[in-house]
């Protein structure tokens, strides 16, 4: 069993690899979609209940924004319920998921529940650009988090995450940058 958890979490670190390459915030969706709905499954199968939760909530986000124009996703009410439900599992991992309340897990089962919220954001603003620069802040979240429910395929895939990052913000919104710049003419 403890394999095929694993093998979850290496297609879902797939997916969120991928999530960071698209140069669309459709393409950036899908991937999440498909990212969330893995990672789901990898975290229930080892007993992290509060990352399969999140994530659950996060497949649900991600679909309410890929059919934004039937789901009114621009709306600040879809900000309000994701950031609400992400924030409501917290309390449940100690009254629900019996997780012993000590300061350390106070400290590690925040940070997944404040990565979700900061990705839910980045979703919002609509922009690839936007989910790759706060995906900066949100991965290490989630890596410290994946580090204590040890899932090898979301510890690999938030170190690739980060690795990816940066080659996206490189490629996509640099060297974008560089080629919209005018380039200085020496007058002869």
């Amino acid at each position: 069993m403890d394999i095929v958890a694993q093998a979850f979490g290496i297609v879902g670190m797939i997916f969120n690899l991928l999530v960071f390459q698209q140069k669309t915030h459709r393409g950036v969706t899908i991937c999440q979609l498909f990212a969330a709905v893995t990672f789901c499954v990898n975290y229930l199968m080892l007993g992290a209940a509060v990352g399969g939760i999140l994530n659950l909530i996060g497949a649900v986000r991600a679909a309410v924004f890929l059919f934004k124009d039937k789901t009114h996703a621009n709306s600040v009410l879809w900000l309000v319920i994701f950031i609400l439900a992400f924030g409501a599992t917290y309390p449940l991992t100690f009254l629900v998921f019996g997780t012993k309340p000590t300061v350390g897990n106070f400290i590690v089962e925040l940070l997944p529940v404040v990565a979700m919220i900061i990705i839910t954001v980045s979703l919002r603003l609509g922009s690839a650009k936007a989910v790759r620069f706060l995906g900066l802040f949100s991965s290490p979240m989630w890596l410290v988090y994946n580090i204590f429910s040890g899932s090898i395929g979301a510890i690999a895939s938030e170190i690739l995450n980060l690795a990816s990052m940066v080659v996206g913000i490189i490629r996509l919104d640099i060297k974008k940058e560089k080629k919209c710049d005018p380039v200085d003419e020496i007058e002869e």
